[in-house]
């Protein structure tokens, strides 16, 4: 017995001598369970799949090996919230919360904890002024770019015009869905349409009302901001009524294959925004084959690669690790702190020459980050569903917001937060 203590307490030496290995940790505030896994679920398997490829391509990031810490929130903000804070002392370098939701009651603790938070394309949207919110970034885009993006498609569809026009907005009836309608309805002045709110509960199956009242009123375009089985019945709804698919135009979160295959035929025509390409055409495609998928090394069975959702949650990682690369170079060090990652998203460049090395070249826009502007540029594009090949297709280039009605818009809501919680100006 006394033998076998002595041994116990040597191992137990020589691991307390011996180097503990650095590791990046991500944490993965995912959801496959729940009403929205189906779209939960792919984006976590794109991400956890970059984070694989790195290591197994790159050695890592800066010669450090990457750890996705995966906390199953089921679009629970409590839950979200259970997970942050579980996951946070364990070296936690930034958080995509992927939930507007759980992102509005992260914002005071993660910048309390000096802890980062990347919203790519949801979120607070008044983030985006780093004057105020320090630790958040909404970069590339967000919900009030995306709501002009989608005017001014439809301004270029008519002739540069939309007066007398009538839009109607399906929206989550959440914070999520609901962060579009001030920028509406500024646009809808600015630009001579109305505006008809419609707002869907949780989780979005029973929406007959809203496309009986669409049918009755007959507006011009009908735009979305959906989530999960919402959108697949907003678009078998809109073809019960014979609602013209092609001016059905959806946020970037209501255009992934799960939202229109179920609809067969009836979904061909519908129109999404994105603010990154669609499909494999791009080298870093053939790499998440040969080092993840081939290796058996995958986050699921590899039959979501390619599909919007997965590239969606691969291209924030992507954007995560490029902020690493950059913290590493600013501090001398590979083993950052969630302090020195702030730094690094707040000084991100992402251009072809970042891109292209990692085979992302061409997958979206080129945009830099500064102290003032946390949200990037807020292009957005307009995709397309063809039913009878089943895929995506770009019909527009990058199009550009209108900041003279956006920027406003932030400053007033980022001023309010300020004053409201004592925050002094973080830029100089």
């Amino acid at each position: 017995m006394k033998l076998k203590k002595l041994a116990a307490l040597a191992v137990a030496g020589a691991m307390l001598a011996s180097p503990v290995m650095a590791e990046l940790v991500f944490p993965s505030l995912s959801y496959r369970t729940g009403p929205y896994a189906a779209n939960g679920t792919p984006v976590a398997d794109g991400f956890a799949d970059y984070m694989t490829l790195l290591n197994e391509r790159d050695g890592g990031i800066g010669g450090v090996m990457t750890k996705v810490v995966e906390c199953e929130t089921g679009y629970s903000t409590e839950k979200g919230v259970e997970c942050y804070e579980s996951t946070k002392g364990l070296g936690a370098l930034i958080y995509e919360p992927l939930s507007t939701g759980i992102t509005y009651q992260l914002i005071p603790k993660a910048t309390a904890d000096d802890i980062p938070i990347l919203t790519t394309g949801y979120g607070r949207t008044s983030a985006a002024n780093g004057n105020v919110f320090s630790h958040v970034f909404n970069f590339p885009a967000n919900y009030w770019t995306g709501a002009s993006v989608a005017v001014n498609y439809l301004l270029s569809e008519n002739g540069g015009s939309l007066e007398g026009k009538k839009i109607a907005l399906v929206y989550h009836n959440s914070a999520y869905g609901k962060e579009p309608i001030r920028t509406l309805q500024a646009l809808a002045e600015k630009h001579g349409f109305s505006l008809t709110l419609l707002p869907v509960d949780h989780p979005g199956q029973e929406q007959k009302s809203q496309w009986l009242q669409i049918r009755r009123e007959r507006p011009d375009y009908v735009l979305m901001w959906g989530w999960g089985v919402m959108n697949q019945v907003a678009i078998q709804e809109a073809a019960n009524i014979h609602f013209p698919m092609d001016h059905f135009i959806g946020i970037w979160w209501s255009g992934s294959e799960n939202d229109v295959i179920p609809a067969g035929m009836a979904a061909d025509g519908y129109k999404a925004l994105t603010f990154h390409a669609v499909g494999t055409d791009f080298p870093v495609f053939a790499d998440i084959q040969k080092y993840v998928v081939d290796a058996g090394l995958a986050a699921g069975d590899g039959s979501n690669v390619g599909t919007v959702l997965y590239n969606r949650g691969m291209y924030g990682a992507m954007l995560a690790a490029e902020a690493v690369k950059v913290a590493q170079r600013m501090n001398g060090v590979a083993d950052i702190t969630a302090g020195m990652m702030r730094d690094g998203l707040e000084n991100l460049v992402i251009s072809d020459e970042t891109m292209e090395p990692i085979g992302f070249k061409g997958f979206a826009p080129n945009f830099t980050v500064s102290c003032q502007n946390h949200g990037g540029p807020g292009l957005g594009a307009v995709q397309q569903w063809h039913a009878d090949s089943k895929t995506w297709e770009m019909v527009t280039d990058f199009i550009e917001p209108d900041m003279s009605v956006i920027q406003p818009l932030i400053d007033e809501d980022s001023a309010a937060y300020a004053a409201e919680n004592n925050i002094a100006p973080q830029c100089n």
